[in-house]
């Protein structure tokens, strides 16, 4: 068959903008249990240090997890806030050099670079863990941009609600990265 080319995420760049992230394993049945829930929490948590985005609420469940995510747009942050960002994330273990500014700046500003992080470290970790390689994430993550006012009221209800649909799981609403 043709392979229809990707179409880029839309995404508004003069605003935040709330995303609805979700993104669900590629592995039969339920493979997350609450270590592993606590180690993507924790990942999460760390990201967020990292990148120009705060969590509004989340819901990691044993199959798949929903994020809600605020973008800020990278005009907001000063050159010193992005090596800020960089160096408290990575430390020493990484030097800061100016002339990354403009690239780190694009990256940190981007949702598809924050969840993939995510997901890749996360893969790592599981694999580790059970000494497994390959695939754990299915399917390219969805994102729906979320509306202002009831939509996102609508949609922080749906995933607080979400573990007495599918079963246990880990939610908070607000106050992850505070």
């Amino acid at each position: 068959g043709s392979i229809m080319p990707r179409i880029p995420r839309m995404v508004i760049n003069d605003e935040t903008t709330v995303y609805h992230v979700m993104s669900r394993t590629a592995l039969d049945g339920f493979p997350m249990d609450d270590i592993e829930k606590d180690f993507m929490l924790d990942l999460i948590r760390r990201y967020c240090s990292l990148y120009l985005v705060e969590i509004l609420g989340f819901c990691l469940m044993d199959n798949h997890f929903h994020i809600l995510v605020r973008m800020f747009p990278e005009y907001k942050f000063t050159d010193e806030d992005i090596k800020k960002r960089y160096e408290g994330f990575y430390g020493d273990d990484r030097a800061f050099a100016a002339g990354q500014i403009p690239s780190l700046r694009e990256k940190l500003s981007s949702l598809s670079e924050f969840v993939r992080e995510i997901k890749v470290g996360f893969t790592r970790y599981y694999n580790k863990r059970h000494n497994r390689r390959g695939y754990f994430w299915g399917d390219r993550f969805k994102s729906v941009i979320v509306e202002k006012g009831e939509t996102l009221i609508n949609c922080l209800a749906y995933i607080d609600l979400n573990p007495l649909f599918y079963g246990f799981g880990y939610h908070w609403i607000k106050g992850i990265c505070d």
